[in-house]
């Protein structure tokens, strides 16, 4: 019986994509302002009218779907987004019922600190079986720290070595010999 070893697969597209974004604080915003307008739209007879019910109450879900989107198509700006996202979903709780019932006011709150708090530059992480092992060679030898052929420690350049007042040996502090 033969077994094939495949070679690792690159990265697809969508998770490059995906991975270059704050891909689930954007989500999660979005998902936050669809169940926020859905809230205030809802025709149930159990649907609280608290606060404005005007303009705001449909303008504050509309900024947290934008908010949502423009995390996922624009990222680099996403400190801004996510700050206004934030701000939109505690303002949900006066605006729009509750914020959403409570859920799409913690979406919002979750999905904006998950988008403030993600970076581009991170490495990717490798799985335990593909660890790299570091090198016991030092990849800028301490030239301060490195034993010159004597087994004395070597100078820095400039720096001239002194015999110690007492002539005794640097190394173990006895008198230098014969």
């Amino acid at each position: 019986m033969t077994t094939v070893t495949r070679a690792p697969e690159a990265p697809s597209a969508w998770r490059r994509w995906r991975t270059a974004r704050p891909f689930w604080g954007g989500l999660l915003v979005t998902l936050s302002g669809a169940e926020i307008l859905l809230a205030v739209k809802a025709p149930l007879p159990v649907v609280l009218h608290v606060g404005m019910q005007g303009l705001a109450g449909y303008l504050v879900p509309i900024l947290l779907l934008i908010c949502g989107l423009l995390l996922l198509f624009s990222p680099a700006q996403r400190v801004f987004y996510s700050t206004i996202a934030a701000l939109c979903a505690l303002a949900s709780w006066l605006t729009s019922n509750l914020g959403g019932f409570v859920l799409g006011m913690v979406l919002g709150l979750l999905g904006a600190a998950l988008a403030f708090a993600w970076t581009a530059d991170r490495k990717p992480r490798r799985r335990a079986g593909h660890r790299r092992h570091a090198s016991t060679e030092p990849t800028e030898p301490d030239r301060l720290g490195e034993l010159d052929g004597s087994g004395e420690p070597a100078t820095a350049p400039g720096e001239h070595e002194h015999e110690p007042a007492t002539g005794a040996d640097r190394r173990n502090g006895h008198p230098e010999g014969p």
